[in-house]
């Protein structure tokens, strides 16, 4: 079967869409998992030194256990990344197994790029999360399962609380008031070298603030599903963090978001509060020395029901729909979602897994940081609504995007209302170029 190229701009900004669909399984030998031939696989994943070593151990695990598969590892850095994916899918030479982000499951696997996992019987999904399947489908199919689940939270560090004399908040009925205040005033401790918190503007941020107003980012069909008004008040929030002190000048904030965690103002302890995902409080707490509490987002209300709040994948487990060995592949994402060895090798640090049984056996063997992150997931569950609909294909730069007005706004180049008005513009424009 001949495979259909497609460039790397094309795959990357959406001019060709369809060319991919007709990728199937059926592509190249399905040998693998059931027999005795041996098989080799390319894994590609992100990750620092810690993960890389890590995800070693469980290849090597799975190796022990399945002796005629051969696992090639393909290890990269987050901005890097996707960039080599991308030029390595357009040449038709993508990995067997890939480490894939909710952002771009669509614009993969919308592109025919990845296997559809529901369709290979070599992988269990009947103990994994409901809501942590539908985040790795896109029209019909899985193209991903879920490495775990996180939350995006505030981080509070109690440190920069203390040396400021401000009592963390009760984060189960606190207001967006509440949350200005709170930061003002370790502000104004602060004289000039510490802040109350910094400024949350990537996707999850805006997300939330769009539940927290009955409305979302994406609709189910793929389009965007706010009303321009309501965007405006995000960035009209943030200003109003600037305007008031609560958070750093658009200087110090630009500087900051260049900056590695050990150099920023949350790891210099310089920073009361920020906007993390659960899975990195281990992290945090170990570059600030700090001992961090995780905070519910604040509502408008006070009602912690309406805060927005949802669970979200911290990464995926996905297939490449040219891979020459999907059964292998396939036996290889099972392992790892649902393997007991896999998951006391991988813990919690791509998530809390999906599959209870796994929570149960590692949950011994925690670290305290990620014991408890394990326990805030559980405590917040009632209150977690349904999770967003999945970015749709084209969607994959929208986060820089929004960080991009974000400076517009507080640097005074654009009004919110502006900002918001080009925003949606925008994102429409890329949205309606990638379904060309």
């Amino acid at each position: 079967m001949t495979i259909p190229k497609l460039s790397r701009r094309k795959f990357q900004f959406g001019a060709a869409a369809v060319a991919l669909s007709i990728l199937a399984t059926g592509c190249g030998s399905a040998s693998g998992s059931d027999s005795n031939e041996e098989v080799t696989l390319r894994f590609a994943w992100w990750g620092n030194e810690y993960l890389n070593a890590q995800t070693e151990k469980v290849i090597d695990a799975f190796e022990a256990e399945h002796p005629n598969i051969k696992i090639e590892s393909e290890p990269g850095e987050w901005g890097s990344y996707w960039d080599k994916l991308a030029t390595k899918t357009a040449a038709n030479d993508a990995p067997d197994v890939i480490q894939m982000d909710q952002k771009y499951i669509a614009e993969y696997g919308g592109r025919g790029a990845l296997l559809d996992l529901s369709k290979q019987g070599g992988i269990d999904t009947s103990k994994l999360d409901k809501e942590a399947l539908a985040s790795g489908q896109y029209d019909g199919a899985q193209y991903g399962l879920s490495t775990g689940q996180n939350a995006y939270v505030i981080m509070a560090n109690t440190k920069v609380f203390e040396a400021a004399g401000v009592p963390v908040p009760d984060d189960s009925s606190w207001t967006w008031a509440e949350f200005m205040e709170t930061a003002s005033k370790i502000s104004a401790a602060g004289d000039g070298k510490d802040y109350g918190a910094a400024y949350g503007s990537n996707e999850a941020d805006l997300i939330i603030w769009l539940r927290q107003h009955g409305e979302n980012l994406y609709s189910q069909d793929g389009q965007l599903d706010f009303d321009t008004a309501t965007a405006a008040s995000f960035w009209e929030r943030l200003k109003e963090q600037r305007d008031s002190k609560a958070s750093p000048p658009a200087t110090v904030a630009t500087e900051d978001s260049g900056a590695g965690l050990e150099e920023s103002l949350f790891g210099t302890n310089r920073v009361g509060m920020a906007w993390w995902w659960t899975n990195q409080l281990g992290s945090l707490e170990s570059t600030t020395g700090s001992s961090i509490k995780m905070l519910r987002a604040p509502s408008i209300d006070g009602s912690a029901a309406d805060n927005g709040m949802y669970y979200k994948p911290t990464m995926f487990w996905s297939a490449s729909s040219r891979s020459k060995n999907p059964e292998a592949a396939s036996t290889f994402i099972n392992y790892l979602a649902n393997s007991p060895e896999a998951g006391a090798i991988l813990m919690t640090d791509r998530g809390v897994p999906t599959n209870p049984d796994i929570v149960e056996t590692i949950t011994p063997s925690l670290k305290p940081a990620d014991t408890t992150v394990v326990g805030f997931l559980k405590d917040i569950a009632p209150d977690i609504k349904d999770a967003p609909p999945v970015p749709p294909v084209g969607a994959g730069s929208v986060q820089n995007v929004i960080k991009r007005y974000t400076d517009e706004v507080l640097y005074d180049r654009l009004t919110p209302q502006a900002a918001a008005e080009a925003f949606k513009k925008e994102v429409e424009g890329m949205l309606a170029s990638a379904r060309k």
